[in-house]
């Protein structure tokens, strides 16, 4: 956490509390020593203490000691800061934009531009956003997902769940069984290896 970030925190954690608040605007009026503080709000003034080191300790107060008085003052450059902090947030994503994926690794397949067009829809900076309902698109996904694998390797269904997780973390299964259905991988019965299939293999889908 960067640190205007956590003073700005602090700052929001400072006030988040209703008497804070009011004595804030107390001691922005003039400055004002503790007892009278307590007294106006009816409060100790061991608590009003309490109250005003957590504003202080955010930089939005000031103490002063006069004998055996404490004076308290807002403090108008933490004030100031307080009201610049709170204004970045509206400038963060103008600042913070998010740059557009680089989909050149979907040109650079050179499949047809319907393919392509799949890919894009159903892809960002190379991770599968969403499992396409048609069939047709389902095909092309996994065309692209059997790229993972290598040919003449033999893997777990660990190691398959594992690297399916590397571009669609939150339902590998689905992606498993279809690359298995449609003749991507094949799976030695009982399911404890799986290997890519050969490309001249027939595949159930036709692709």
């Amino acid at each position: 956490m960067n640190n205007p970030t956590r003073q700005l925190l602090m700052m929001l954690k400072a006030l988040a509390e209703e008497n804070r608040l009011t004595l804030l605007r107390m001691v922005h009026q003039r400055e004002t020593p503790a007892g009278e503080l307590a007294d106006r709000l009816g409060l100790s003034e061991p608590t009003i203490s309490h109250h005003l080191t957590r504003l202080r300790e955010a930089g939005l107060v000031n103490l002063r000691t006069a004998g055996t008085q404490r004076l308290y003052r807002s403090n108008p450059g933490g004030i100031r800061k307080f009201k610049q902090l709170v204004a970045e947030i509206e400038a963060a994503p103008a600042d913070q934009a998010e740059a557009d994926p680089d989909e050149s690794w979907i040109d650079a397949l050179g499949w047809p531009d319907a393919d392509s067009k799949v890919l894009r829809d159903y892809t960002r900076g190379g991770l599968l956003t969403r499992v396409p309902n048609k069939q047709k698109k389902f095909l092309v996904l996994l065309r692209w997902l059997a790229g993972l694998f290598q040919p003449d390797t033999l893997y777990t269904e660990k190691e398959v769940n594992d690297l399916l997780k590397s571009v669609h973390p939150s339902d590998p299964v689905t992606l498993r069984r279809g690359l298995v259905d449609m003749g991507y991988l094949r799976r030695e019965r009982g399911g404890g290896q799986y290997w890519l299939a050969s490309a001249d293999e027939k595949r159930p889908g036709g692709g």
